[in-house]
């Protein structure tokens, strides 16, 4: 796992109470599959659905804002207690704007994680704003903190780690298996 080693980003994520995540190349590789009849198919990793299960352990809440509508996410989201889900939504900023005049939640108490350039606003609003080595390269260049792996292969488990580590409740979250 790659840590937060800028102390000024781990003190700010120290804070986050909302974890906000992208769909397609943060949660999936950002592959699009389609059945011979045109159904699409959504590849999720069984390792960010962990992740996710593990920031709820922690008491933080979750979002999926998502630019397509895809009814695999929303069941991946009700199936992993994902406090908001936003679809079809391409100003990512305005849905996470609509979260937070709703909830207890604000731009300094949330983290995001996205790869394209839909995303780049919201990354840039919240107080941890991060990618993946295969995002586009501005958003590359604007984000606070970068995965190591990519979109789809735990990708989303290691940006819930890294904001479990930052408020040194990581090893309290892994303890529960031993």
């Amino acid at each position: 796992m790659r840590k937060i080693d800028n102390p000024a980003l781990r003190s700010l994520t120290a804070k986050v109470t909302l974890a906000v995540f992208d769909v397609d190349g943060i949660m999936t590789d950002g592959s699009l599959h389609f059945l011979p009849d045109g159904r699409e198919v959504k590849m999720f990793n069984t390792l960010d659905g962990l992740g996710v299960k593990l920031l709820h352990n922690a008491g933080i809440e979750t979002a999926i804002i998502t630019g397509r509508r895809s009814p695999q996410v929303e069941i991946r989201a009700e199936a992993l207690g994902i406090t908001y889900l936003r679809q079809g939504r391409d100003d990512k900023l305005e849905a996470l704007k609509e979260i937070w005049a709703i909830s207890a939640h604000s731009a300094s108490t949330t983290a995001y994680i996205g790869d394209d350039l839909p995303d780049l606003s919201a990354i840039r609003a919240v107080t941890f704003g991060a990618t993946v080595p295969n995002a586009h390269p501005f958003v590359l260049e604007h984000a606070d903190w970068c995965t190591a792996l990519t979109g789809g292969y735990g990708a989303a488990r290691e940006f819930c780690e890294a904001i479990l580590d930052a408020q040194e409740k990581l090893d309290s979250a892994y303890e529960r298996f031993l």
